[in-house]
């Protein structure tokens, strides 16, 4: 489970990027995390991983206070930027090597899992290739590799399909949902409504910093009394925010 409780961040120029962010997410579900551009998704997310602290509140992730107990907590996540530029003069497979080396998978299971990953994601022929020779997509998928050596509790996703062809995209949330049947916990930042009307459990919508709707559809169209579809309700709920 990931918690937030009361979790405020406030920026140089008092700019509010998390004002009082209190929510949870539940083993076994897709929860998706939306808003527009400056809502405060990236912050709420590097609080989360640990890369950002909150200025105050309470974040747990599997019952681990992560501001107490970093390593251990960040063991659970696997987490995927919304930039896959990083480390580019490695090779491919010197990253995913990188990767297991942080994380202690035993030689033996992570060549069996970059093999494995390797092969769905069509990377193979360019694991001897440094990194910065391979296309957007390329690096996307190399990251999302390397996250998923050490088979994180936790998957946590900002806009992971960016780059990514429709047949690794359609891979990428068939290992989405199969995570979560496992009953583990995946946190899904995206800009693309339709794909998280379609793959997302539960949804939390921010702006400015504030939570303004959590819940599934069913629950947000009782909210809005009407049928209508994720992008008109978020359009309608951060309009009225401006």
């Amino acid at each position: 489970m990931i918690k937030l409780e009361h979790v405020n961040k406030t920026y140089s120029g008092g700019v509010k990027a998390a004002d009082n962010l209190s929510l949870t997410v539940r083993p076994g579900e897709i929860f998706g995390f939306l808003g527009p551009n400056g809502a405060g998704k990236t912050t709420a997310i590097k609080m989360i991983t640990g890369i950002l602290a909150p200025d105050s509140g309470r974040i747990e992730v599997n019952g681990i206070d992560i501001s107490q107990n970093p390593l251990e907590a960040k063991k659970q996540i696997g987490f995927v930027p919304d930039t896959p530029n990083m480390f580019l003069r490695l090779k491919g497979i010197e990253y995913l090597n990188f990767m297991g080396d942080i994380y202690e998978v035993p030689l033996d299971i992570r060549r069996a899992r970059i093999a494995d990953l390797c092969e769905r994601f069509e990377m193979t022929e360019a694991l001897n290739a440094q990194i910065q020779s391979y296309s957007h997509g390329m690096r996307q998928k190399i990251i999302i590799i390397g996250v998923l050596l050490h088979d994180p509790e936790v998957w946590i996703l900002d806009e992971p399909m960016t780059g990514l062809d429709p047949r690794s995209s359609f891979l990428l949330k068939e290992m989405m949902r199969e995570h979560v049947s496992n009953n583990k916990i995946l946190f899904f930042s995206t800009h693309v409504l339709d794909v998280a009307e379609k793959i997302c459990d539960r949804i939390a919508i921010i702006n400015r910093g504030k939570i303004l709707f959590t819940g599934n559809m069913t629950e947000m169209r009782e909210h809005f009394r009407k049928n209508d579809s994720l992008e008109k309700f978020f359009l309608e709920l951060t309009d009225n925010e401006e």
